[in-house]
């Protein structure tokens, strides 16, 4: 028998095009590259960044006992091909995943840091209504939300940031029908609703899932109120797409490719995947299909991927 309350959400797939320059840029970020796995014969390698000093939230933990990674994917040849480019999800036609979420110690300092270095924005933290939340580009053109873990009044002035002290909060993707992405991340995938901002005047709302023990208390910024910690998943659903037959969002894996996949690490894989086979789930893979026979891949609601992978530390006390 499964755990869900043990898994973690392990890490949030992209691609890239050129990773010298991705790395550079979560690396400047304050992430460190905690493994790299080269696949030459199918030509392509993987990245895998995460937080990970004397202050993160898993410092030295293995890379499947974790949350908070960003795993870039680098097909060969892309950083070479002028007319590459990937979808980031925030456009038609490739529209679905929406960004990756970085909190930080001091947001004003933070944000001067990463402008002063010359990375562009979608939006910057004195643009618009909203002054307690910020938008980064990456090489890539993919959407990095910067939130504080303080309030903004609060670092006001502030001119010293660490990046040490940050952590990669949450992920976001769009959802169709958000009853059905709740049922599926809640009753199948075992997260816990910690907070849902409802924003009638825009019509659309924000749920944010977790594993885990969940911090109690007011938000720090209007935004999320567990910034100081990682492993969050953000479902935006825009009113009434639920009520449109054709409407569908994009997975990131037909083309325009971009976004990937989320992924789950599990306490004992083969029971997970009963679990999942229990609750009629659809399969991209089976743990069974291929010559990978340690992952497996389930489709959520709206088709996005998810890995299933082992952990190893888990697995270790089997």
């Amino acid at each position: 028998m499964t755990d869900t309350s043990k898994y973690k959400f392990n890490h949030s797939m992209i691609r890239v095009k050129d990773p010298a320059a991705s790395v550079k840029f979560y690396e400047f970020l304050g992430l460190k590259l905690i493994d790299k796995l080269e696949q030459p014969s199918a030509k392509f390698d993987l990245y895998f960044l995460a937080y990970d000093g004397p202050q993160a939230a898993s410092s030295g933990h293995a890379r499947s006992d974790r949350e908070g990674i960003v795993e870039l994917t680098h097909n060969y040849g892309t950083e070479n091909d002028a007319d590459y480019k990937v979808a980031n999800g925030n456009s038609e036609p490739g529209k679905g995943f929406g960004h990756l979420c970085i909190s930080v110690d001091n947001i004003q300092a933070a944000c001067k840091r990463i402008e002063d270095e010359g990375y562009r924005f979608q939006k910057k933290l004195t643009d618009g209504r909203m002054r307690s939340i910020a938008f980064a580009l990456d090489p890539d053109g993919y959407w990095v939300e910067i939130i504080g873990q303080k309030p903004v009044d609060q670092t006001e002035g502030v001119t010293e940031t660490n990046p040490d002290t940050y952590r990669l909060n949450h992920t976001m993707i769009r959802v169709k029908d958000v009853e059905k992405s709740l049922a599926f991340y809640q009753d199948v995938m075992g997260m816990q609703l910690t907070r849902t901002s409802e924003n009638k005047e825009a019509s659309f709302n924000l749920y944010f899932l977790a594993y885990g023990t969940q911090s109690a208390g007011s938000s720090a910024n209007a935004v999320n109120p567990a910034a100081a910690r990682e492993g969050f998943l953000e479902l935006t659903w825009n009113y009434g797409t639920e009520k449109d037959k054709d409407f569908k969002y994009h997975s990131g894996n037909e083309e325009p490719q971009g976004f990937g996949h989320i992924c789950m690490s599990v306490d004992d894989i083969e029971a997970a995947c009963k679990h999942f086979e229990e609750k009629n789930v659809s399969w991209k893979k089976r743990l069974t299909d291929g010559r990978m026979r340690h992952i497996a891949f389930v489709l959520d609601p709206d088709g996005y991927w998810i890995e299933i992978i082992q952990n190893e530390k888990l697995k270790s006390r089997m």
